[in-house]
């Protein structure tokens, strides 16, 4: 069975990006092993500190590098993406080993699908952001450009916290988990 891991791009414990990979991680079930990526410790990005990688980092590239697919799932700052998930995305662009910039990176050829929840635009910028980012020459991420789901979160979502999909937001996202198990093979 294929192994997925989830990167939810907001540390906050009753993140609605938690909330979306939850319930994808329901609509996997028993299709695919999913497992989330706990990086809270990982440090800010620092050559100085590169090698050997603090262990925070050695665990996430590890994690990482053991998947066969990511699901990233992150709500959209300032129409990008949040400094903690750019942040772990640095890191696991650099080299694995002190050689030089010729070796692997962990991130390198991972199939990945993004999604997420936010405001009126349903985190667009941000996904297209990382998109961007993770397609870069030197990451060569395999991201699935279409679907993706963005899901707009309505009034209630905001002032209860809790996030209520929509039928359309759910038969968007049951797409997206079907495209991305037939992408991963």
């Amino acid at each position: 069975m294929k192994k997925v891991l989830f990167i939810v791009g907001s540390l906050r414990k009753e993140s609605f990006n938690k909330k979306l990979a939850e319930t994808t991680e329901r609509l996997l079930l028993g299709r695919v092993m999913v497992e989330y990526l706990d990086y809270s410790d990982v440090p800010l990005m620092n050559q100085d500190i590169e090698f050997p990688a603090p262990d925070s980092v050695a665990r996430a590239r590890e994690k990482v590098a053991e998947a066969d697919a990511l699901w990233i799932f992150s709500p959209e700052y300032n129409s990008s993406y949040p400094g903690h998930l750019k942040n772990l995305i640095d890191w696991l662009s650099r080299p694995l080993r002190s050689e030089g910039d010729q070796t692997p990176l962990a991130i390198n050829g991972k199939k990945i699908a993004l999604s997420g929840a936010g405001g009126t635009s349903g985190t667009a910028k941000c996904r297209e952001k990382l998109t961007e980012l993770l397609t870069l020459p030197f990451i060569r991420a395999d991201v699935m450009a279409e679907p993706q789901t963005g899901v707009q979160l309505n009034m209630e979502a905001w002032t209860e916290g809790r996030m209520v999909l929509t039928e359309a937001q759910m038969s968007y996202l049951k797409l997206q988990v079907d495209a991305f198990l037939d992408y991963i093979g």
